[in-house]
Protein backbone atom coordinates (compact mmCIF):
# COMPACT_ATOMS: atom_id res chain seq x y z
CA UNK A 1 0.00 0.00 0.00
CA UNK A 2 1.22 3.44 -0.91
CA UNK A 3 1.69 6.32 1.51
CA UNK A 4 -1.28 8.72 1.71
CA UNK A 5 0.74 11.68 0.43
CA UNK A 6 1.87 9.65 -2.58
CA UNK A 7 -1.71 8.58 -3.33
CA UNK A 8 -2.91 12.17 -3.20
CA UNK A 9 -0.14 13.29 -5.56
CA UNK A 10 -1.05 10.51 -7.98
CA UNK A 11 -4.72 11.57 -7.76
CA UNK A 12 -3.80 15.19 -8.51
CA UNK A 13 -2.29 13.78 -11.73
CA UNK A 14 -5.60 12.02 -12.49
CA UNK A 15 -4.58 8.49 -11.45
CA UNK A 16 -7.86 6.73 -10.73
CA UNK A 17 -6.12 3.61 -9.42
CA UNK A 18 -4.65 5.79 -6.65
CA UNK A 19 -8.18 6.88 -5.75
CA UNK A 20 -9.33 3.26 -5.65
CA UNK A 21 -6.44 2.38 -3.35
CA UNK A 22 -7.23 5.35 -1.09
CA UNK A 23 -10.90 4.32 -1.02
CA UNK A 24 -9.99 0.74 -0.10
CA UNK A 25 -7.79 2.02 2.72
CA UNK A 26 -10.28 4.47 4.23
CA UNK A 27 -13.90 3.71 3.27
CA UNK A 28 -14.56 1.75 6.50
CA UNK A 29 -13.29 4.69 8.55
CA UNK A 30 -15.57 7.15 6.73
CA UNK A 31 -18.64 4.91 6.87
CA UNK A 32 -18.01 4.08 10.54
CA UNK A 33 -17.84 7.73 11.56
CA UNK A 34 -20.86 8.59 9.44
CA UNK A 35 -23.06 5.78 10.75
CA UNK A 36 -22.14 6.55 14.36
CA UNK A 37 -22.93 10.23 13.97
CA UNK A 38 -25.99 9.98 11.73
CA UNK A 39 -27.39 6.73 13.14
CA UNK A 40 -28.85 5.89 9.73
CA UNK A 41 -27.03 3.51 7.38
CA UNK A 42 -28.59 4.99 4.22
CA UNK A 43 -27.46 8.50 5.17
CA UNK A 44 -24.04 7.17 6.11
CA UNK A 45 -23.71 5.55 2.67
CA UNK A 46 -24.64 8.83 0.98
CA UNK A 47 -22.20 10.78 3.14
CA UNK A 48 -19.42 8.26 2.42
CA UNK A 49 -20.01 8.74 -1.28
CA UNK A 50 -19.98 12.53 -0.83
CA UNK A 51 -16.68 12.48 1.07
CA UNK A 52 -14.92 10.35 -1.54
CA UNK A 53 -16.40 12.37 -4.39
CA UNK A 54 -14.96 15.50 -2.77
CA UNK A 55 -11.55 13.81 -2.39
CA UNK A 56 -11.53 12.70 -6.03
CA UNK A 57 -12.63 16.08 -7.39
CA UNK A 58 -10.27 18.13 -5.20
CA UNK A 59 -7.38 15.99 -3.95
CA UNK A 60 -5.19 19.08 -3.63
CA UNK A 61 -7.35 20.18 -0.67
CA UNK A 62 -5.15 17.82 1.36
CA UNK A 63 -2.19 19.93 2.41
CA UNK A 64 -0.11 17.18 3.99
CA UNK A 65 -0.02 15.61 7.42
CA UNK A 66 -2.10 12.68 8.58
CA UNK A 67 -4.33 11.65 5.66
CA UNK A 68 -6.62 9.43 7.78
CA UNK A 69 -7.05 12.29 10.25
CA UNK A 70 -7.90 14.70 7.45
CA UNK A 71 -10.44 12.28 5.97
CA UNK A 72 -11.97 11.65 9.42
CA UNK A 73 -12.23 15.39 10.10
CA UNK A 74 -13.85 15.98 6.68
CA UNK A 75 -16.33 13.18 7.38
CA UNK A 76 -17.15 14.57 10.81
CA UNK A 77 -17.65 18.09 9.43
CA UNK A 78 -19.92 16.89 6.62
CA UNK A 79 -21.96 14.80 9.09
CA UNK A 80 -22.36 17.82 11.39
CA UNK A 81 -23.44 19.94 8.41
CA UNK A 82 -25.99 17.31 7.45
CA UNK A 83 -27.32 17.06 11.00
CA UNK A 84 -27.66 20.85 11.19
CA UNK A 85 -29.45 20.98 7.85
CA UNK A 86 -31.85 18.24 8.94
CA UNK A 87 -32.51 20.12 12.20
CA UNK A 88 -33.38 23.27 10.25
CA UNK A 89 -35.31 21.48 7.51
CA UNK A 90 -36.34 18.14 8.96
CA UNK A 91 -37.25 15.51 6.42
CA UNK A 92 -40.63 13.96 6.83
CA UNK A 93 -39.87 10.29 6.99
CA UNK A 94 -42.20 7.96 5.20
CA UNK A 95 -42.67 4.72 7.09
CA UNK A 96 -41.02 1.86 5.23
CA UNK A 97 -44.07 -0.31 5.81
CA UNK A 98 -46.35 2.13 3.97
CA UNK A 99 -47.22 0.75 0.60
CA UNK A 100 -45.96 2.84 -2.30
CA UNK A 101 -49.30 3.38 -4.03
CA UNK A 102 -50.44 5.63 -1.17
CA UNK A 103 -47.63 8.03 -1.99
CA UNK A 104 -48.70 8.83 -5.55
CA UNK A 105 -50.55 11.78 -6.95
CA UNK A 106 -53.83 9.81 -7.09
CA UNK A 107 -55.95 12.83 -7.95
CA UNK A 108 -53.78 13.77 -10.93
CA UNK A 109 -53.58 10.22 -12.25
CA UNK A 110 -57.33 9.71 -11.83
CA UNK A 111 -57.98 12.53 -14.27
CA UNK A 112 -55.69 11.17 -16.95
CA UNK A 113 -56.21 8.39 -19.38
CA UNK A 114 -53.99 5.37 -18.98
CA UNK A 115 -52.39 5.81 -22.41
CA UNK A 116 -50.97 9.20 -21.46
CA UNK A 117 -49.71 7.83 -18.15
CA UNK A 118 -48.03 4.89 -19.90
CA UNK A 119 -46.43 7.27 -22.38
CA UNK A 120 -45.08 9.51 -19.58
CA UNK A 121 -43.79 6.46 -17.75
CA UNK A 122 -42.07 5.19 -20.90
CA UNK A 123 -40.18 8.49 -21.21
CA UNK A 124 -38.49 7.98 -17.84
CA UNK A 125 -35.01 6.47 -17.55
CA UNK A 126 -35.10 2.76 -16.72
CA UNK A 127 -33.66 3.39 -13.25
CA UNK A 128 -36.70 5.52 -12.34
CA UNK A 129 -39.35 3.64 -14.32
CA UNK A 130 -38.54 0.22 -12.86
CA UNK A 131 -38.78 1.49 -9.26
CA UNK A 132 -42.09 3.24 -9.90
CA UNK A 133 -43.47 0.07 -11.47
CA UNK A 134 -42.30 -2.00 -8.48
CA UNK A 135 -44.14 0.37 -6.17
CA UNK A 136 -47.37 0.63 -8.17
CA UNK A 137 -47.77 -2.89 -9.46
CA UNK A 138 -45.78 -5.02 -7.05
CA UNK A 139 -46.69 -2.96 -3.99
CA UNK A 140 -43.11 -2.98 -2.70
CA UNK A 141 -41.95 -0.57 -0.02
CA UNK A 142 -38.86 1.57 -0.58
CA UNK A 143 -36.83 -0.72 1.66
CA UNK A 144 -37.96 -3.80 -0.27
CA UNK A 145 -37.01 -2.12 -3.54
CA UNK A 146 -33.56 -1.28 -2.17
CA UNK A 147 -33.03 -4.89 -1.11
CA UNK A 148 -34.31 -6.27 -4.41
CA UNK A 149 -32.22 -3.96 -6.62
CA UNK A 150 -29.13 -3.52 -4.44
CA UNK A 151 -29.52 0.26 -4.75
CA UNK A 152 -29.10 2.30 -1.53
CA UNK A 153 -32.39 3.29 0.12
CA UNK A 154 -31.75 7.04 -0.27
CA UNK A 155 -31.09 6.57 -3.98
CA UNK A 156 -34.31 4.55 -4.39
CA UNK A 157 -36.32 7.37 -2.79
CA UNK A 158 -34.60 10.03 -4.90
CA UNK A 159 -35.15 8.13 -8.15
CA UNK A 160 -38.84 7.60 -7.39
CA UNK A 161 -39.36 11.22 -6.38
CA UNK A 162 -37.54 12.47 -9.50
CA UNK A 163 -39.48 10.12 -11.76
CA UNK A 164 -42.83 11.15 -10.29
CA UNK A 165 -41.93 14.83 -10.69
CA UNK A 166 -41.03 14.25 -14.35
CA UNK A 167 -44.30 12.41 -14.91
CA UNK A 168 -46.24 15.15 -13.15
CA UNK A 169 -44.69 17.85 -15.35
CA UNK A 170 -45.42 15.79 -18.47
CA UNK A 171 -49.00 15.03 -17.45
CA UNK A 172 -49.99 18.33 -15.79
CA UNK A 173 -50.92 20.11 -19.04
CA UNK A 174 -53.19 17.19 -19.94
CA UNK A 175 -54.90 17.22 -16.55
CA UNK A 176 -55.91 20.85 -16.87
CA UNK A 177 -57.20 20.40 -20.42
Amino acid sequence: MADGNVLIQRMVSGDFSAFEELYDMHHRLVYGIAVRMLERPALAEDLTQEVFTKIWTDPSAFRGGNLAGWIARMTRNKAIDLLRTRAIRPEVEIPETLRFERLTEDDVFAQLDSEAARSALDELPESQRSLILMGFFDGLTHEQMALKTGVPLGTVKTRIRTGLRKMRSTLAPMATA
